[in-house]
């Protein structure tokens, strides 16, 4: 069955929004974490801390109190932000330009970049090892998971092969 020439565009043109999509998230996410240092700066210095958790004497000997580890992280967390949120918005923009062998695969490092930072960073962790789970007040696992599955089902489409088209023999 030959593909019309609207369905051919249409995987690109879903892949060039969802990636998009996920660039602006990124490009906010960071742009806020630089202008607005100092609110998600207590967010990962309480997870690391460890501070609100159970308190757990079998798990503390996990914490990092030190202030000057905790900002690194941080920075470390912004910069890999940052840096996702540009080779996105150059994966969009090979898409847009229908550059589809460059895209696919500048996207793909960007949305692994993101859902490494989620699911490894965030999830696994800031989830188990510093049992972010367990804190009622600094407890980002919900919207880490996500992103991390919104990222992942944008990594997905933009896998999925370009419908081939065929030559009419009649």
């Amino acid at each position: 069955m030959a593909t019309s020439p609207t369905s051919r565009g249409m995987l690109p043109l879903a892949a060039t929004l969802l990636t998009a999509t996920i660039a602006l998230y990124m490009t906010l996410v960071a742009f806020g974490n630089i202008t607005d240092f100092g609110t998600n700066q207590q967010f990962v210095r309480h997870v690391l801390a460890m501070d609100t958790t159970f308190k757990d004497e079998d798990l503390m000997w996990r914490a990092i109190t030190s202030e000057a580890l905790q900002d690194a992280a941080y920075i470390a967390i912004i910069a890999w932000e940052t840096v996702a949120a540009f080779v996105l918005i150059a994966g969009s923009w090979l898409w847009a330009r229908r550059d589809q062998r460059r895209a696919r695969q500048l996207s793909t490092y960007g949305l692994l970049m993101v859902m490494l930072l989620f699911g490894a960073g965030f999830i696994g962790i800031g989830g188990e090892w510093f049992s972010m789970w367990q804190s009622k007040s600094w407890n980002g696992l919900d919207a880490a998971t996500r992103v991390f599955l919104f990222s992942g089902v944008v990594l997905i489409v933009n896998q999925l092969p370009a419908p081939r088209t065929e030559t009419s023999s009649t």
